[in-house]
């Protein structure tokens, strides 16, 4: 499964904080079906993402009927990447 997106970077805050994009509701029921096949466990499901000129692997997080695509901070980094910011997602999953 593979589809592109485009979302704004979200802090979430806790112990370290970290960055998100939500993937779209209608894209997130699309995930949800195929998830109890390729989740390895918690709900997470591995996924292949690309961001600008950057592709990393990362792990999809289920949140309040969504999905949430962490955004790393070598990612932010190399994109030149802050909260607010919108991104187009390249997702491939499965």
């Amino acid at each position: 499964m593979q589809f592109e997106f485009t979302g704004e970077i979200f802090e979430w805050r806790g112990p370290a904080p970290h960055y998100f994009v939500a993937v779209p509701a209608d894209q997130s029921c699309d995930l949800k079906a195929i998830q109890s096949v390729v989740t390895y466990g918690w709900g997470v499901i591995p996924a292949r993402v690309r961001i600008g000129g950057t592709m990393f692997t990362t792990s999809l997080f289920p949140k309040d009927g969504r999905f949430l695509v962490p955004i790393k901070a070598a990612v932010r980094k190399a994109e030149r990447l802050t909260e607010g910011d919108e991104v187009t997602v390249q997702l491939e999953v499965g």
